[in-house]
């Protein structure tokens, strides 16, 4: 069950663009229906709700996916680990 979890798991910054890929192309067509259904102003809210979630989705993606680099911690994460060190 664990084998089959981890297929799950994004790695790479390539699977990550491979996933937001899909999450635009799902968006675009579900704006476009919501355009069809409710023409006028609700729909193009409607539309722009969809690829704007894909912003929000893609950007978290990418930023999980970045290597990792002390430039880019917190000043509390690195407080932790001196405190872990003097143990």
């Amino acid at each position: 069950m664990r084998k089959f979890a981890r297929l799950f798991v994004i790695k790479t910054r390539f699977e990550a663009l491979a996933v937001i890929y899909a999450l635009a192309v799902g968006a675009v067509t579900r704006g476009y229906h919501f355009l069809h259904d409710y023409p006028g102003t609700g729909g193009w809210l409607l539309a722009a709700a969809c690829t704007g979630a894909v912003f929000m989705a893609g950007a978290r993606l990418l930023e999980m996916t970045r290597p990792d680099t002390g430039a880019r911690r917190r000043r509390s994460d690195l407080d932790g680990e001196r405190t872990a060190r003097n143990r």
